[in-house]
């Protein structure tokens, strides 16, 4: 069985969940295709964009029950932990590739699941669309694949807390208010939302949005003085590309730019 169902189009890489059977699941060598494909994404210059989709019922289930958790309870320290390791640089692999990534969640997104759509710089809810960070309901500390480090950057301390802690999950409303859901729709619209986000993400300058992505992941534990510095660096060197010299000719042209990623 394939770990996932992938194409490109129109500079969109859409990533499909292919185990719906088992709310999309992740076995270890769906973690291992998933984690090989966010690497090489980077040097795919056609691409633009990243959309992860689940399929049927579910977004990711987490981590199957018996194709890794059976597994697992079987190896030692050093295979444990080659694992976890593998399940981080999933993450790492997804926060470091310079273009969006959008998550369509389009039902329960638990546990490995809820981080992927974490680490995804844009989430798209459908309304049905459930989230839980439920590692410490099967035994497990919520430090895990980056979480502790993510959620609370995005949902605020307090609230991290509540959720890495408890291991509820909670509804698309809920997830919107405190803004780890972008948007919530109906899930009919949930395909169309998503890719028309990408399209647009995928007409702007890239080079541009892959230093924004950088430029966030670098500066969340830099003092103000730093980041200032920084961002007047990468400024400094956008102003130079060509892209920015199109815009500039677009406008003065009275037409729409056409940006080229250089």
């Amino acid at each position: 069985m394939e770990s996932f169902f992938y194409s490109v189009e129109g500079g969109i890489a859409r990533v499909k969940f292919a185990r719906p059977g088992t709310l999309n699941s992740l076995t270890f060598k769906v973690y291992r295709d998933l984690t090989d494909l966010f690497y090489r994404l980077r040097f795919e210059d056609e691409v633009k964009v990243v959309v992860i989709e689940g399929n049927g019922r579910g977004f990711c289930s987490g981590g199957d029950v018996h194709e890794i958790i059976g597994e697992l309870l079987t190896m030692d320290v050093k295979g444990l932990l080659s694992f976890t390791r593998m399940s981080g640089e999933l993450i790492s692999n997804m926060r470091t590739l310079e273009k969006p990534i959008i998550s369509a969640v389009n039902g329960i997104a638990a546990g490995a699941g809820a981080v992927i759509a974490l680490a995804s710089d844009f989430r798209i809810f459908a309304r049905e669309a459930k989230i839980a960070f439920l590692f410490q309901k099967v035994g497990l500390t919520a430090a895990d694949m980056g979480a502790v480090f993510l959620l609370p950057k995005v949902v605020g301390l307090a609230r991290a807390t509540e959720l890495l802690m408890l291991g509820d999950s909670i509804t698309s409303d809920q997830a919107e208010k405190i803004g780890l859901a972008n948007k919530v729709v109906i899930l009919q619209d949930l395909e169309t939302e998503a890719l028309s986000l990408a399209e647009r993400l995928a007409k702007s300058a890239s080079l541009a949005l892959g230093l924004t992505k950088r430029l966030l992941n670098n500066e969340w534990n830099m003092d103000l003085a730093t980041a200032i510095e920084q961002e007047a660096t990468a400024q400094a060197l956008m102003m130079q590309t060509r892209d920015h010299r199109e815009f500039h000719e677009a406008f003065s042209e009275k037409r729409e730019p056409k940006f080229e990623g250089r």
